[in-house]
């Protein structure tokens, strides 16, 4: 007899209850059974953390600007559990792969990033790629060029527009156009600094440190990228790649403006009830959605 097949309600509303019940957890703390490594991009050397049986369909997940691959210690075990082998590395120039970088004299510029990141691909199977706001620009330029290792792609708080990407961040958008790179950046890391995120004190101190390691001469080549966004979106769909914008309520950008944007890429839209970290604050429902479009590849 054929077992029922589970009803996606339901298990959305206990991924709902499940994310409602994290609490502080310790942020430096690896994902149990996670193990670390080195990749040797072009860019240099990128910190690795793995989770799952390498033989297992294959999922990267690459954290944005400030961030790094302890962003995703709550979503590696859930998506290795679902049979899946989890993949994330620090970009180039923050915390752990600070020294990765352009050579003497040069800027962090899509290129470099595109160039790690296919890179890091390529050293595998084709994999789902989930790409954190910034990181969500890189990851449809790969797709667009090279969809073949590509199964799917999830946009996780990707700036929505092309161009000055920050003309449409709520309430301070109009700003944009008048601060420099370095100015923004600079704005930016104010912010989180003074936990704008209202995260909770172990998550903030964690921030805080990883600044320490993070080479601020990429963070603010990386808010001059993101004024220059490049439009991946026509051809990422042109290549027929199953596609999840996921957003939330209270990010930056307004849920109008991803909605936009999935509708561009054909993609399918997810909307949490949290801030611009829903991989931190809203795991279980955001794997939940990235399982249901793993699906539909197969």
């Amino acid at each position: 007899m054929t077992a029922p097949l589970p009803d996606p309600a339901a298990d959305a509303t206990e991924a709902v209850r499940l994310d409602a019940e994290i609490g502080e957890i310790d942020w430096t703390r690896p994902a149990p059974g996670s193990t670390r490594s080195v990749f040797e991009a072009p860019s240099g050397p990128l910190a690795v953390v793995s989770l799952g049986d390498p033989r297992d369909p294959r999922v990267v997940l690459v954290p944005g600007a400030t961030g790094s691959k302890e962003d995703f210690v709550l979503m590696l075990p859930l998506l290795a559990a679902a049979g899946f082998h989890v993949q994330s590395y620090d970009l180039a120039g923050n915390y752990e792969s600070a020294a990765a970088g352009p050579a003497d004299g040069g800027r962090y510029d899509y290129p470099l990033f595109t160039a790690d990141l296919l890179a890091f691909l390529r050293a595998g199977a084709p994999a789902h790629l989930l790409g954190y706001s910034f990181a969500g620009i890189v990851a449809q330029l790969v797709a667009a060029e090279h969809p073949e290792l590509v199964r799917s792609l999830t946009l996780l708080t990707t700036p929505p527009d092309p161009g000055n990407a920050y003309r449409h961040v709520k309430r301070i958008g109009w700003l944009s156009r008048f601060l420099s790179g370095r100015q923004g950046a600079g704005l930016m890391i104010w912010g989180i600094r003074t936990n704008k995120n209202r995260v909770g004190p172990s998550r903030l101190a964690f921030v805080r440190a990883r600044f320490a390691s993070t080479r601020r001469a990429c963070i603010d080549d990386i808010v001059h990228l993101m004024k220059n966004a490049p439009d991946a979106a026509a051809a990422v769909r042109a290549a027929g790649i199953p596609v999840l914008v996921a957003t939330s309520e209270h990010d930056l950008w307004p849920v109008r403006r991803y909605a936009l944007h999935a509708e561009r890429l054909d993609a399918r839209l997810a909307v949490y009830r949290t801030g611009h970290s829903p991989c931190e604050t809203t795991p279980h429902q955001l794997v939940h959605d990235m399982l249901r479009l793993f699906r539909d590849v197969g």
